[in-house]
């Protein structure tokens, strides 16, 4: 089955980086869209970043500039490139792996905090 492991997080001062991995197994990761998303205490889960297989990106206003997703699809992994972090960037972070079928698969979160 597919899995997802995401990695990388951890606390950091603001205007330091970190970068965030997605692991995928189980499926034929080229074919794949992947996007990270995040979710603070009390706030909806939002898109910060995606990516799909011919390697186009999006990201959501609040990160441009600053964040950028990469894949690696030797390695079935996603990378969301930190820099330039703000308090308000803390949150869990999630991958979400969309397959060609439209079936969505989530990893387990890794947190991300950003002291002021």
């Amino acid at each position: 089955q597919v899995q997802l492991v995401e990695s990388g997080g951890g606390l950091v001062q603001a205007g330091g980086s970190l970068r965030l991995s997605c692991a995928a197994s189980g499926i034929i990761f080229r074919r794949t869209a992947v996007g990270w998303y995040r979710q603070a205490p009390g706030n909806q889960r939002e898109l910060v970043a995606r990516i799909t297989s011919d390697a186009s990106t999006n990201y959501a206003d609040s990160v441009k500039g600053r964040f950028t997703i990469s894949r690696d699809n030797a390695k079935n992994t996603v990378y969301l490139q930190m820099n330039g972090l703000k308090y308000e960037d803390t949150a869990v972070y999630y991958c979400k792996l969309t397959t060609t079928f439209g079936s969505d698969y989530w990893g387990q979160g890794t947190q991300v905090t950003v002291s002021s």
